[in-house]
Formats: C-alpha cells, sequence, structure tokens
C-alpha cells in the first residue's frame, strides 16, 4: 500500500477532576487528544471508582470509539475521508479510489487501483441461486425489505469468508459486499418492475455498471448516459461515509457481537430505512408534492417559519453541519448537468429549483444558515434519472456499504474490542413481592 500521512493515537494531555457531593471524593478523568475534534474524556474507570454511569441519550455526547477513518467538523462544514476533503474527492477522484482510501488508509497508487478495481469488478456476479431467493419476496415488496432479507442471506452463500479472524476472509468479504451490493440493489429494482435481471459487465465502470444493469433491457443495446454516470458516482463518493451516524454505530454494535459482515451489513440496512436516516431524499419530493405548485412556496415558507406550525422545509440545514453542507455545493453542479442534458421537463423539479433560489434569497434562512443539503440536490438527480422514490435509499445503501465495511474492518482489528454494552438509568419498579393473581385488584 502506498504510504499513509502522518497519523498520531489519542493521547492523555490533562485531566478533568470530578466531585462527588455525597461523599466529597474526586476522581481524576484522563483528557484525550486527537488528531483534530473536540477532546474526550475517558470515563471507563468511572463506574468502578466512583460507582456512577454517564447519561447521554442518543449517545450525542459520547465518543464510542477510537477511528481514523471520516472526521466531521460541523462548525466549519469539513468532511474528510483519511485526511482528504470532500470537496476534492469529489472533483478530482473516483468512487473506486475512495473506496480504497477508506479500506486501507490512502489513495491507491497506479498499480493498487488497477488490482483493487480488478478484484471488486471479478466480486460483481452474485450465485446463481440467489436469483431464486428472489422469488420469495412479493413484487410490491419495499426494495429496504428485500435488500435486508437479500444480504443477510450472502452469508448463506459465501461460507468461505466467514471467519472474521483471519485477515484475508475480511478482506474477500469486503470485496464482495462493496462489488456485489449495486448487483443486489439493480436486481431489487428489476423485480420490483417485472423486468428481466440484467448480469453486470466487466467493461464498465462501478457507477456506469449500476446504471446498466438497473435501465438496460435483453431487447436492445444500451449506452450509458456519461453525464449520468458521472453524476452517479459523485453520488456514490458523497454517501460513502459520514462518521458514527446511526446506521455505522449500528454496524459496530453488531460486529462487537463477532457477527459475520453480511449480517452486520444487514443490520445497517435496517437501521438505514428509518426514515430519520435514509429516507430525507425521498422526503424533499413528498415536500414538493405538498407544496404543489411555484405560486405555493411563499406560504410553505411562511409556514416554515412558524414553530407552531407542523411543516418542515425538507432538505434543508443539517444536524451536524451549522454552517453549510461541503457535499451539496458538489452535488448542486451535477444536478444542473444531469437537468441540462436531460432536459427534464418535470413540474416537480422545476418546483425545486425555484424553491432552492426563494429560499437562498429569504434573510431567515440565509441567517440561520438553513442552506440546501446533500438530501436535496440527490433526490432531485435521482428523480431526473428515473429512479423511484422507494429506491432512493436503496442507492444510500450501495454507496454507504463501503463506510460500514471499512468502520467494521478498523473495529475488527482494534486489540481492545469487546462486545458493546450501553447502561441505563432506571426508572421503574423498585423491587417488590410477588402476588397470586386471585389476591390482585
Amino acid at each position: 500500500m502506498a504510504k499513509s500521512a502522518p497519523q498520531k493515537d489519542a493521547k492523555t494531555q490533562e485531566t478533568m477532576t470530578l466531585k462527588d457531593n455525597r461523599n466529597g471524593k474526586s476522581y481524576e478523568l484522563p483528557i484525550l487528544e486527537g488528531t483534530m475534534g473536540p477532546d474526550v474524556v475517558d470515563i471507563r474507570k468511572l463506574y468502578a471508582e466512583a460507582d456512577v454511569f454517564t447519561f447521554d441519550p442518543s449517545f450525542t455526547a459520547t465518543g464510542s470509539c477510537k477511528s481514523r477513518i471520516t472526521f466531521i467538523d460541523g462548525e466549519k462544514g469539513q468532511l474528510l475521508h483519511r485526511g482528504y476533503s470532500i470537496e476534492e474527492l469529489a472533483e478530482k477522484s473516483n468512487f473506486m479510489e475512495v473506496c480504497h482510501a477508506l479500506l486501507y488508509g490512502d489513495l491507491p497508487n497506479e498499480k493498487e487501483y488497477e488490482e483493487f478495481v480488478h478484484n471488486i469488478t471479478y466480486h460483481t456476479m452474485v450465485h446463481e441461486q440467489v436469483n431464486f431467493f428472489y422469488r420469495g419476496f412479493r413484487r410490491d415488496a419495499h426494495p429496504m425489505a428485500i435488500m435486508c432479507g437479500v444480504v443477510a442471506a450472502l452469508s448463506a452463500f459465501y461460507h468461505d469468508s466467514l471467519d472474521i479472524w483471519d485477515p484475508e476472509q475480511r478482506e474477500i468479504s469486503a470485496h464482495r459486499l462493496i462489488a456485489k451490493m449495486p448487483t443486489l440493489a439493480a436486481m431489487t429494482y428489476k423485480y420490483s418492475i417485472g423486468q428481466p435481471f440484467m448480469y453486470p459487465r466487466n467493461d464498465l465502470s462501478f457507477a456506469e455498471n449500476f446504471l446498466y444493469m438497473c435501465f438496460a433491457v435483453p431487447a436492445e443495446p444500451y449506452k450509458v448516459n456519461p453525464v449520468l454516470a458521472d453524476a452517479m458516482d459523485k453520488i456514490l463518493i458523497l454517501h460513502a461515509d459520514h462518521e458514527q451516524n446511526a446506521s455505522t454505530s449500528t454496524v459496530r454494535m453488531a460486529g462487537s457481537s463477532q457477527a459475520n459482515p453480511f449480517a452486520c451489513i444487514a443490520a445497517g440496512i435496517a437501521c438505514l430505512w428509518g426514515p430519520a436516516h435514509g429516507g430525507a431524499n425521498q422526503a424533499v419530493l413528498e415536500m414538493l408534492d405538498e407544496i404543489g405548485h411555484k405560486d405555493n412556496i411563499p406560504e410553505f415558507l411562511e409556514r416554515a417559519k412558524d414553530k407552531d406550525d407542523p411543516f418542515r422545509l425538507m432538505g434543508f440545514g443539517h444536524r451536524v453541519y451549522k454552517n453549510f453542507d461541503p457535499r451539496a455545493a458538489v452535488l448542486k453542479k451535477s444536478c444542473d448537468a444531469v437537468l441540462k442534458d436531460l432536459g427534464v421537463k418535470d413540474d416537480r423539479l422545476e418546483l425545486a429549483m425555484e424553491l432552492e433560489r426563494i429560499a437562498l434569497e429569504d434573510p431567515y434562512f440565509v441567517e440561520r444558515k438553513l442552506f440546501p443539503n446533500v438530501d436535496f440536490y440527490s433526490g432531485i438527480i435521482l428523480k431526473a434519472m428515473g429512479f423511484p422514490v422507494e429506491m432512493f435509499t436503496v442507492l444510500f445503501a450501495v454507496s454507504r456499504t463501503v463506510g460500514w465495511i471499512s468502520q467494521w474492518k478498523e473495529m475488527i482489528e482494534e486489540p481492545s474490542l469487546r462486545i458493546g454494552r450501553p447502561r441505563q438509568l432506571y426508572d421503574g419498579a423498585a423491587p417488590r413481592k410477588y402476588v397470586p393473581i386471585s389476591k390482585r385488584k
């Protein structure tokens, strides 16, 4: 592998003193400093020494692991993969290079790139019996329901890469998951519309191959549109990893039990299915349907400003990014290019562009830095490409698989790996006696 940029392990810089007013005792808690971001208070010995847990619902202020993969600075609008900015990766790189960086720590040199692309390409086909597995699902099943089942079932087809303690088997599983996910996603789409599955082609790039498997039919030749392939490649890059979000944390938690990687990624897909996580771009289009017409935009913007109104402007602002979403600016260019190339005349897409224009001129949204995020533009692009909204989260999973498996691999290789076991603040009934049913009131 190419030589990595210098990195330093988190180390103790200072301590924090915690005073317990119950008994007058004090406890010294180490403060760990990472390469970037806030320092972290090490509380691992707090329970043993002070007999207390910390309380942090939703883990919004808790560091659950050490990681060298992705860093986010929400205040600055910064997203780094292995130290590389997402803007530079999206502009100069491609999805296969980003996958290599996430998995191994560095962008590949020419020889490494050629070998990596070859390994991924020749793992894109799935076991022929997987085709029959799809027949057990209803045609109208939600694509994410199918993906949860099919991805988990891969462990029943690939027994030769389930030993998580064997580095070679871990790598083979990683390659298989990255390579086969677009094949399974395309099969899921084809199954839902009653068209025959299209086998992957080794002469196409990752993004081109995915579009081919989704939209080609056996009856006629299919030529991949380079503008759409470029946009798809950027969508894949921009969604590849996003630090310790809900689905990534789910993958790590499942992996901490030593479950096989296929099961862990299936758990991540199940979490991603939640509308609060992976369904944001679908929610954007549903919001546009609610607005209905460009003439109604001012009314709905006023409703969005009203805290007592349940209407929310979907696709604007971000929980992590307090300034701007660095991925959005990249995808906006792709969005403009796709709509121009396709010559799309779609009322909903025109409505989206007008909503963006008006919102960005409104002082209320500008002052609060409620700018369009990556979900706003990705939904528009995918709709223009011809994907139904039910497939949006599936495409998210295709991209995020490399992030999930990279995080899983990093966790498995951590010497201090232990099964995850969050604690709780119990506020239920105190101990009480069992009362026979005949005497209960």
